[in-house]
Parts: C-alpha cells; structure tokens; sequence
C-alpha cells in the first residue's frame, strides 16, 4: 500500500497537489468576481457583497474585514480608498463569505442525491524526469459520492482538512491512489 509522497519532485516530475487543483476546480465553479479588485468596478462590486445585508456584513467581520461602518461607507461612497492591505483583507473576506454562500449549492449539485459526480484525474508531468525514473500513470476516471467534508475544508480554506478528504476519496483508486497525489489537473463540473 503506498505512502504519502514526501519528497515530490526529486527526479523532475512536475505537478500540483490534488487536493490543490480540487480547490482550484471549486473556486471556478464558485463563480467568483472576475474584475481585480485593483479597478474600481471589482472593488465595488465586492464592497456591494459583503454589506449588502446584516448577514453578510457579520460574516465579512468574522472573515477579517474588520473595519468601522464610517470607512465602509466613505469606501462606497468614493471618498476614500482602501490602502494596499485593506484591498488585501476585502479580497479575502469576499473570498470567504462567497465560499461560504456557494458551499450548500454545491454540495448538492456535486452529491446529486448519491450518484455523485465524475472526476477527471490528469496525471502529473514527467517530461523531465530521466527515463528510468518514469512510471507509466494514466488518465483516470472517479466518481466521487460522498463530497462533504472536501466542501467543508474547501469553504473554510482548510488546506490540509481538504488534502485528508481528498486522499479519502482517491484511496478508491486501489493500490494506486498513490500516483495521484499529485496531478497536473482534475476537472469536474457542478
């Protein structure tokens, strides 16, 4: 039975963790904001997200977007603007709260009342380990059934809560999970 990989990349191999490219796949599917925050109209329309409602102005505070309603108000206004690490914590709190929103949607659609979903597994690129070193790894095909706890750690950016899910689910792959680890892709879709 494989092991964790400790050291990857010794001999060339290139790639991303799994439990990486899920996030990445699930912040697609997210459907964040796709104008930088750097350009008004991004700003705004994350400043609108997050005070838009009580509800999301307390999740903004728990999310670290903890500055005063005169600042909000002179930020929406125009009046002022936010320094480089306030431009930094707004990005991260809309991150969040948006996670946090989607992940219930999600969930269901990825579960689809326990069909779950198809995942495509694109192994990692060996192009430049030495050909003694090269393993043959495929393409493979999962269907994933039970997404909860992936989306639990996704929406609340919990790296490594999300990489044991992930490794939860992969060890489905047989004695071969372990070549999966690391990818350079996995696509899906919602």
């Amino acid at each position: 039975m494989p092991e964790r990989t400790i050291e990857f990349g010794t001999f060339g191999a290139r790639g991303i963790k799994g439990s990486e490219a899920v996030a990445r796949q699930l912040d697609a599917l997210a459907g964040f904001i796709a104008t930088p925050i750097t350009q008004k109209r991004g700003l705004m329309a994350r400043l609108h997200y997050l005070t838009r409602t009580e509800h999301a102005r307390t999740t903004a505070r728990d999310a670290g977007l903890t500055v005063t309603d005169r600042t909000l108000k002179a930020w929406l206004d125009g009046r002022r603007n936010p320094s480089r690490r306030n431009l930094d914590r707004i990005d991260a709190a809309y991150r969040t709260v948006r996670r946090h929103n989607v992940a219930r949607y999600l969930l269901g659609r990825l579960n689809a009342r326990g069909r779950g979903t198809r995942v495509e597994i694109h192994p990692l690129n060996q192009s430049q380990v030495s050909r003694p070193h090269q393993r043959v790894v495929e393409y493979r095909t999962l269907n994933v059934r039970r997404w909860d706890s992936i989306i639990a750690a996704w929406a609340v950016g919990d790296e490594q809560g999300l990489d044991d899910a992930w490794i939860d689910q992969i060890e489905d792959l047989g004695s071969q999970w372990g070549q999966y680890e690391y990818v350079t892709n996995v696509g899906f879709a919602a």
